[in-house]
């Protein structure tokens, strides 16, 4: 029998991002119209017309909101099962992993350091000290991967503003959900990924195959706006992820395949089932490619260029009768210099196009 709060593995790792994904196409222009100047952004990075404008190590804050129902007490995870999982985030983000030394030898040459690192927050939104942890209990048996966790009106948990943390929810989902996340350029009131709690971190709840944390990795790797693997094109081989160095492969691999396994005539190194954005067992993906942290670096310099500079402290208050000193404009290097200016345009460019496209549609025919 199952134990209340440990649902039934699924017999896939089952992803809802393309879910989400779809439904925000269909549902919001200016999300259209953002995710086609992320996606220029990543062509010409891929090109080469433009390069990263970091070359250290890019921290990200986190913050955790664990959504447990009431009345299934393991669903509140303990601290260790989150402290576990942002260590594996440190070491599959810098090719740190040591299971790494898996990848099959024609591949060895494509692994990647993206050099992203993670830490939970240690302020919160006010400035205040936190843990980078947030609890909420719920009446929700569950939820899906219609948001619903991502705030107090809907039985969960508000998020934390989506430029300065990731947000990560931990919580029961159903129908087989491992996790979801939300593609850079979305609303920010729902950014940030959803995590089966059972299938996040590496102790606790965290259940096999599904319990070396690799579902986080494969959900952080979407909200940095990669693409899975296959190009979820069912099997067509007509798409892919649009990252030259993964091979091209037919659809998802469950479980452990054994190299080579060939689609697609993608031939004599076959399909890249090791990769993180692939769907096979924790136990069996280990990498990252150069194409795809390129593709991350495009990101982090376009849509998420927030997390590359430094956040604002609040001053103290000046003691009453205390003269306060005039305002100077903080000077900053010449790369967040550039980085406030390319986010900047960015934001006029979406503009534009929001402005050409509800011209076209307030056009009367025939004008």
């Amino acid at each position: 029998m199952t134990e209340p709060g440990y649902p039934r593995l699924p017999a896939r790792d089952l992803c809802g991002t393309m879910l989400v994904h779809r439904r925000l196409l269909n549902e919001s222009m200016t999300y259209r119209a953002r995710r086609a100047l992320i996606e220029n952004r990543a062509l010409q990075y891929e090109r080469g017309r433009l390069a990263p404008a970091r070359t250290d190590v890019v921290t990200i804050p986190v913050v955790v909101h664990v959504v447990h129902n009431r009345s299934v007490p393991v669903q509140n995870i303990g601290d260790e099962q989150i402290h576990g999982q942002v260590a594996v985030l440190n070491q599959d983000f810098r090719a740190a992993n040591p299971d790494v030394a898996e990848v099959p030898d024609p591949w060895k040459p494509l692994v990647a350091d993206p050099k992203i690192e993670f830490r939970l927050a240690t302020q919160d939104p006010n400035g205040d000290p936190t843990d980078g942890i947030v609890r909420t209990a719920t009446d929700q048996s569950d939820f899906s991967w219609d948001d619903a966790v991502k705030a107090n009106a809907t039985g969960g948990s508000d998020p934390w503003p989506s430029d300065r943390y990731l947000n990560l929810w931990v919580c029961q989902l159903r129908g087989g959900l491992l996790g979801y996340a939300q593609f850079p350029g979305g609303p920010p009131q729902t950014d940030g990924v959803v995590i089966l709690h059972s299938a996040f971190g590496t102790t606790g709840t965290a259940a096999p195959p599904f319990d070396r944390g690799r579902t986080a990795t494969h959900e952080i790797g979407h909200w940095l706006n990669l693409y899975h693997i296959w190009g979820d094109d069912d099997g067509a081989c007509t798409s892919d992820d649009k990252v030259d160095d993964t091979p091209n492969q037919a659809d998802s691999n469950q479980g452990t395949p054994r190299f080579p396994r060939i689609t697609c005539d993608n031939g004599p190194n076959g399909d890249m089932f090791v990769n993180y954005m692939d769907y096979t067992d924790d136990a069996a993906m280990f990498m990252f490619t150069r194409g795809q942290a390129t593709r991350m670096n495009a990101c982090l310099d376009g849509e998420r260029a927030s997390f590359l500079v430094a956040p604002v402290r609040r001053a103290p208050a000046p003691a009453a009768g205390t003269a306060v000193p005039e305002m100077r404009r903080p000077s900053h290097n010449g790369e967040v210099e550039r980085l406030l200016h390319d986010s900047e345009r960015l934001t006029a460019e979406v503009l534009d196009d929001i402005r050409v496209a509800l011209g076209m549609v307030s056009r009367r025919p025939g004008e």
